[in-house]
This record gives C-alpha cells, sequence and structure tokens, in this order.
C-alpha cells in the first residue's frame, strides 16, 4: 500500500533575480526545482492539490526566466571604461575564492561556479577531508564563453584546512532552509515525556484530527494502535487530508528549554503514513509565535522528519528555544498518504521563581542508588561492588552465555548464600528477556543495593527477607539484545530494536509447549492417572539437535530444574499491567481467548498483590498505555485472553516446574530516561518486595520417612478440587501456593502409603505448617531387604503366597 516515492516540497517561492544577475555577477539564491541543482528534491505528487493550493506546484526558474532581457541587451549596456576592470576581475576569478552563498558570474559569461559548501552549527568550519600534506583538492568549473560558443575547463585549486570543531555537530543547510545532520546528534535535554505520559492528553493540542482515535493525544512516541484502523486506539496523531496548515502543540505546564524533537510514522498493519518535513515553532502564551531559524540564512528552519513508519528521527534545534509551548508543522510528508506522526520532545525544566507557573516537580526517589543505565560491562562492575559491600548475604554465578558469549549473571542474596537450606523458598526475579525492555534490568539492580544497604542498617522487613527466602536476581536474560538497543539510546531505539537475541530469536516464544500435550491428553481423560499434571517432561522435538532453541532457553530451563523454584515474576515493559498463565490459547489459532490454569485463585493473587501495590498501576488518573484500559480490571489479566504466546516462559515454568510465575509489564516506556528510573524505582520498589513475600502463602511442610525420619525427594503434594500438583525437593521440604481456606492435601511416593491431612490457611503472615510422615509399603520393604541380600522372614514369606493364591 505504499504510494510513491518519499520526498519533500517546497512550501513558497525564493525571492526573483536580478534581470542581469547572471551576468553582471550579482548574487542570486540558488534554484532549488532547478535540475541537478544540489538543493533540488522531487516534490511529493499531489501534496499540494491535497492542501487546497490549486494543483502542483510551479517552477520558480521558468517564472524568472520569462522576464529575463536577452544577454546580448545586457553585454551592450556595459560602459566601455568597464570592459576593462570586468576582464581583470575574470581573469583572476579562478585564484580568487568569492563566497556570497550563491553562485557567482562575470561578464561576458566568465563565472566561477563553487559547489555549495556545508554551514557548520557552530562558528568555526569543520575540518575538509585534507591529503597528507594539510591541503584539500576543491574542483572549480570555469565556463568561457567566446560568440555563442561554450568551453568548459576544470583546475583544482588547493585550500588549507580549518580549524576542527568539537563543541557541536555540525548542520548544513539547504537554500530552502532545510537542515542536513552530517554527524550523530546527542541530545542535552530529557524527553519531556510524552511516551511516558508524564505529558497528560489535556496538554496536546492540534489544528485538526481525522477522528479521536486520531487525535493529539495518539502523537506519542512508540504508542501502538489496535488491530482496527479507525477505532479510538489508532497509531498516531493525523491532520485532517483538507487541512492545509497542520500543526501538533505540545503545552510543557512551565517555561521550559526545548532542545530537540524525536518523531515517527503512523502505527499500522493497514496504512502507511509520515510526515518528511516539518517546522518548528514556540511561544509563551499561545498567540504569539516565533518559530526556529536557521544559523546562516536566518530563515525558517525545516527539518528532515521520516523515511518508515517506525524509525525514530531525532532532530536537535539549532538554538534551544525557552517557551511554554512547542508546535510542530509538517510541510511534506509521504505521497498518497496522510500528516501523522507521533513525537517526543526534548526539553530542560527552566526554574523562574518570579514567574506565574509554579515550581516544576522533580522527579526523584529518597534512597541514595546509582540510578542510571548500565551496560554488560558497568552491570558486572555494580554486581561486584553489591558483592563486595555485602559478602555474607550475596553471591553471584552464572547460568550460562548468550549466543555472543555473555555470562548471564544472577545475584543471589540469602542469610546462607550458595546452598539451599531446608524449608527455606527459592524465588527468582527475571528481567531482559527482550533486550529492550530496560527498565525490569535496572529494577533489579537497584533491588539488590538496596537489600545490600537495609540489611546492612537492620531494616526488619529486608532482615527477614533474606533469613526466610532464597532469592535470585538475573538482570538480563537477554544480553545481546540489550547491548544493541543501549548503543542506540534510550529514545532512538524505537519499540523492537534490540527485542530479539542476536540469532533473532524471541525468547518469550522459545520455551517448550507442554500445553498442547496436557490438554490433547485431558480431553483423552488421560490425566493424571496416564499423564501427570505437572513437571511434563520435554518433547523429543524440543532435544533434538537441529531444535530451534537459543542458548540463553536453555540456560534458564537448566536453572529451573536445578533449584527448586517456588515463586518468580518476569518483568517486562511497554504496558502496565500484570499478566498471569496461561499464556496460550486452549483453542487452536485463537487470538485471544480467556484460558486459566487450576490455579487461577492464587494466579490472581499473585497478580493483585503486585499491581495492588504499584503506584503507576494504581494511579487513578493515569491513562492507557496504548489500545487497552487495563485499570478497568485492577491491572491484571490472563495473558492468553490479553493475546497468546505459545511457548512462554509463565505456561513453561508452571507446567514443568514448580514455580508459579507471573509477567509484570512495568511501564509503557520500554526504555525510559535515566532521570526516570527514580522514580520508576519508587513505583515499583514496594512492590517488588511485597511480591517476594508472597512465597510465604499457603502451606509447607516436610515429607518424611516415618521410620528414619528422612526427607523424601519427589513426594507429590496433591490438593483436593486443584488438578495441579507439586513436589518435594531433594531434601523432603515443599512449598504449595495456596489462597486461605480449608484444604484436604495428600501426600504421596512410590513405595509408601498414601497420605491425607487437613491444612488450614489463613491470612495470616507465613505459610501454614503440613507435615507428613509415610509408611513404606510391605512390598517396598520386601525390594530394599532383596536388595540388601537379606533373606526373607518365614512370616512374609507366607504372607506373599496367601497373596499369591488369592490372585491366582
Amino acid at each position: 500500500m505504499r504510494a510513491g516515492s518519499v520526498g519533500a516540497e517546497t512550501r513558497g517561492g525564493q525571492p526573483g533575480p536580478s534581470p542581469c544577475s547572471s551576468l553582471l555577477f550579482l548574487p542570486s539564491p540558488p534554484n532549488p526545482s532547478a535540475p541537478g541543482s544540489e538543493a533540488s528534491e522531487p516534490a511529493v505528487g499531489g501534496r499540494a492539490a491535497a492542501a487546497g493550493r490549486g494543483g502542483g506546484l510551479r517552477s520558480p526558474s521558468r517564472k524568472r526566466r520569462a522576464h529575463r532581457p536577452p544577454r546580448d541587451q545586457c553585454v551592450r549596456a556595459l560602459d566601455p571604461a568597464m570592459w576593462g576592470l570586468l576582464l581583470a576581475l575574470a581573469a583572476f576569478a579562478p585564484a580568487v575564492e568569492v563566497d556570497l552563498g550563491a553562485p557567482s558570474t562575470s561578464v561576458l559569461g566568465l563565472a566561477t561556479t563553487k559547489a555549495p559548501v556545508p554551514t557548520p552549527r557552530s562558528s568555526p568550519a569543520q575540518p575538509s577531508a585534507g591529503k597528507e600534506n594539510g591541503t584539500s583538492e576543491q574542483h572549480v568549473r570555469i565556463r568561457v564563453i567566446k560568440k555563442k560558443k561554450i568551453v568548459t575547463k576544470k583546475r583544482k585549486k588547493l585550500t588549507h584546512p580549518r580549524p576542527p570543531v568539537t563543541a557541536r555537530p555540525s548542520v548544513t543547510t539547504s537554500p530552502t532552509g532545510t537542515l542536513d545532520l552530517t554527524e550523530k546528534q546527542e541530545p542535552d535535554c530529557p524527553p519531556l515525556g510524552l511516551e511516558s505520559l508524564r505529558v497528560s492528553d489535556n496538554q496536546l493540542y492540534a489544528s485538526s484530527s481525522q477522528s479521536f482515535g486520531l487525535g493529539p493525544h495518539r502523537g506519542r512516541l512508540n504508542i501502538q494502535s489496535g488491530l482496527e484502523d479507525g477505532d479510538l486506539f489508532d497509531g498516531a496523531w493525523c491532520a485532517e487530508q483538507q487541512d492545509a496548515e497542520p500543526w501538533l502543540q505540545v503545552d510543557a505546564g512551565h517555561l521550559t528549554r526545548f532542545s530537540g524533537i524525536i518523531t515517527q510514522g503512523r502505527n499500522s498493519i493497514w496504512r502507511y503514513d509520515w510526515v518528511t518535513s516539518y517546522k518548528v515553532q514556540f511561544s509563551n502564551d499561545s498567540q504569539t509565535w516565533w518559530g526556529s531559524k536557521n544559523r546562516s540564512s536566518g530563515m525558517d528552519a525545516v527539518f528532515p522528519a521520516n523515511s518508515d513508519p517506525e524509525t525514530p528521527v531525532l532532530n536537535l534545534l539549532p538554538e534551544p528555544q525557552v517557551a511554554r509551548f512547542i508546535r510542530l508543522l509538517p510541510q511534506t510528508w509521504l505521497q498518497g498518504g496522510a500528516s501523522c506522526l507521533r513525537a517526543e520532545i526534548l526539553a530542560c525544566p527552566v526554574s523562574d521563581p518570579n514567574g506565574p507557573f509554579p515550581e516544576v516537580p522533580v522527579l526523584g526517589s529518597s534512597d541514595s542508588l546509582d540510578f542510571r543505565h548500565h551496560d554488560y560491562k558497568a552491570m558486572r562492575k555494580l554486581m561486584k561492588q553489591v558483592n563486595e559491600q555485602c559478602p555474607n548475604i550475596t553471591r553471584i554465578y552464572s547460568i550460562g552465555r548468550s549466543h555472543q558469549g555473555l555470562k548471564l549473571y544472577v545475584m543471589e542474596m540469602s542469610d546462607q548464600p550458595g546452598e539451599h537450606e531446608l524449608g527455606e523458598p527459592e524465588v527468582r526475579y527475571v528481567a531482559g528477556m527482550h533486550g529492550n525492555e530496560a527498565l525490569g534490568r535496572e529494577l533489579l539492580l537497584l533491588l539488590m543495593q538496596f537489600l545490600c544497604r537495609e540489611f546492612l542498617r537492620g531494616d526488619p522487613r529486608v532482615t527477614r527477607l533474606l533469613t526466610e527466602t532464597r532469592i535470585h536476581l538475573l538482570p538480563s536474560m537477554n544480553p545481546d539484545g540489550y547491548e544493541t538497543a543501549f548503543r542506540r539510546g534510550s529514545e532512538l531505539v524505537g519499540w523492537a530494536e534490540g527485542r530479539w537475541n542476536h540469532q533473532g530469536i524471541d525468547l518469550n516464544h522459545n520455551f517448550a509447549d507442554l500445553n498442547t500435550p496436557l490438554w490433547e491428553a485431558e480431553d483423552e481423560g488421560l490425566v493424571p492417572d496416564t499423564v501427570p499434571n505437572h513437571h511434563l517432561p520435554l518433547p523429543t522435538y524440543y532435544t533434538l539437535p537441529n531444535a530451534t532453541v537459543a542458548p540463553e532457553t536453555w540456560a534458564v530451563i537448566k536453572w529451573m530444574q536445578r533449584i527448586p523454584f517456588v515463586l518468580s515474576a518476569n518483568l517486562h515493559g511497554g504496558e502496565l499491567v500484570v499478566s498471569y498463565p496461561f499464556d496460550m490459547t486452549r483453542t487452536p489459532w485463537a487470538a485471544r481467548e480467556l484460558t486459566p490454569t487450576p490455579d487461577e485463585a492464587v494466579f490472581r493473587w499473585l497478580s493483585t498483590v503486585y499491581a495492588g501495590t504499584n503506584r503507576a498501576m494504581q494511579d487513578p488518573d493515569r491513562r492507557p498505555c496504548h489500545s487497552h484500559d487495563f485499570s478497568l480490571y485492577g491491572s491484571i489479566i490472563n495473558g492468553a485472553d490479553w493475546h497468546t504466546v505459545p511457548g512462554s516462559m509463565n505456561d513453561f515454568s508452571y507446567l514443568h516446574t514448580n514455580c508459579f510465575e507471573v509477567t509484570v509489564e512495568l511501564s509503557c516506556d520500554k526504555f525510559p530516561h535515566e532521570n526516570e528510573l527514580p522514580q520508576e524505582w519508587e513505583n515499583n520498589k514496594d512492590a517488588l518486595l511485597t511480591y517476594l513475600e508472597q512465597v510465604r502463602m499457603g502451606i509447607a511442610g516436610v515429607v518424611r520417612d516415618k521410620d528414619t525420619e528422612l526427607g523424601i525427594a519427589d513426594a507429590v503434594i496433591s490438593v483436593d478440587g486443584i488438578n495441579h500438583d507439586v513436589t518435594t525437593a531433594w531434601g523432603g521440604d515443599y512449598w504449595r501456593l495456596l489462597t486461605p481456606g480449608d484444604y484436604m492435601v495428600t501426600a504421596s511416593a512410590e513405595g509408601y502409603h498414601t497420605v491425607t491431612r487437613s491444612c488450614r490457611v489463613t491470612f495470616e503472615e507465613g505459610p501454614v505448617p503440613c507435615n507428613f510422615r509415610l509408611t513404606k509399603t510391605p512390598k517396598q520393604r520386601l525390594r530394599e531387604l532383596l536388595a540388601a541380600g537379606a533373606k526373607v522372614p518365614p512370616d512374609l514369606r507366607r504372607r506373599l503366597e496367601r497373596l499369591r493364591g488369592q490372585k491366582n
């Protein structure tokens, strides 16, 4: 559905030249639409007609030629006394650089035409690409006209390099005012908050909108559309087709120093719409406006915008502007499309104690932690610092390597790091499964700092947490993807870059599908007698050498099998919601469908605990991030009822291990600017701690051999009415998450008599003890005696003979 090519379009003509300017050495501006001109750009077909300008663009050069007198007339008008002077100038023209900002011509057509030199943003010029001797070559074109015969010659001219510029990146301007960025731009101000929703909907205005779903409140960077165009949640702001002067306006609410703009096109699976150039204006009262000007020409700057819908494009202003309002005025857009954009504004707060506006609220935290983004090297350094600061409660270990060889580091925090204590549950947080969702990574790095510091201070809540729980923090499951996103930067990474690992695999779709074999067995009535309802084995196809399983996925699977995790959360970004299993719909090919687990009540409890203690999720005034208003449902949702995710880590963890895991979508912004990290930490700090404490909800105990008092490994713990069992660890200890209520619990193990008892779960904190002592069956005793080489006692022999006779 792409229509035509992308190009820029001029808005208005340039001042006309003098009739004899081409002969009398008078400077004239270059013709932007002349063929071969460096400033010319292809026009967008149909743009002027769509804007109501009465047809296509007229060529300014054609208009000037209509009023230009014949060359002979201009030549005859010269005074003879001028001939000698002009001939002398013509003779020295190749050796004298005349730079008036435009090509210049001499009498008789003897002219020097110099290629336009890029004008830097700062006063010193950029260094030229010179040769080893410190000089650079520049071609000068000479036209010699004799009786209408044109002879073209070239000669080389040597120029000395000018001092280098390091202060700011170079910006060249075309005669039409378009800015050309010749170096990578680095923003010096943080985002105003369109993407993170710090800028509210009532701060956004527009000249017009095609519909409510394409209103100015949808013009936020990285906002995602719904599945259907024309609904209330479309993927950009779009002006009406007949709007001849479209604009999108942002009210910062305070005096603000604006320094740059980031734009995207429209997010849609049905249409292609994006702006290719725009101007910027500012105001303090929304009535009087001034524009951003080019330094060199003083004309309104025209900024190059997008060439596809999703890639963010950054433009820094030639000069930062202090104002309250900013407007983006699209000048050109994709041919056949509409004026649609998503944007983020880079702005620094301005303190004005005497001004009429209240002081800008400062995002911050009372905790003295390292609030910044950490690449792989910085992450390792920080984890090592925490380990050195708290060596008695921390241990760093690796569970494997990424596809590019980066280690998957885990920080263990417990009063006895490195060992599983009997009766102490294991909990994990996993972040960075999608490399561009960086907030979870930083929250776990902040959490380990916080736990270490508060433990040293003697905080009773943290002390109890670390003495009664073994915590494992994996801040980066996909370090390769994160490094890709980190290099792009928080505001320029876009929605998807860095999401996948280096092989292009989405790790959250890469775990074994255990749902399908379980549901097929249930349909055939084989569960739980023939097929277990827990600890389902890996399918054969998944373990083949040519199976597409990422090394990061295998590392996490082996980690799960090695440690008896009870509770987990997988930290993501891009929304504000907690989703729980099942993530895969039971009906094949269904895009979404409510698909609960047998532990629906427990998962809803866990999800509500996190969402209910998260500040952002509980904000009554917050708006939806994209196309779903999860606040209507308490900011929790069944994963399959949102969208189906086959091979998710949540479903795999529930069906292959004892671990109950949810997914936490932490923020609308996948990669928030580091100045927003203190606020995000405050939003999630209490939720992270409270969720860890939920591992004590339910029942816990040890299954022992009645004769030896030794723990029984792999004993099965079943709860009446819940078709999902858990098993004991190697020491016989177990944890079964349950909501408050009365339950009949059964413990069984191979070679032992089954024992059932009643266990009551209350609202009081702490797991309810529910221990079991199992007695071996006679058959098991006989096996053990025979295995030990002992003789069978006479009474047992006679009993076995009677049993065989009854069977016959």
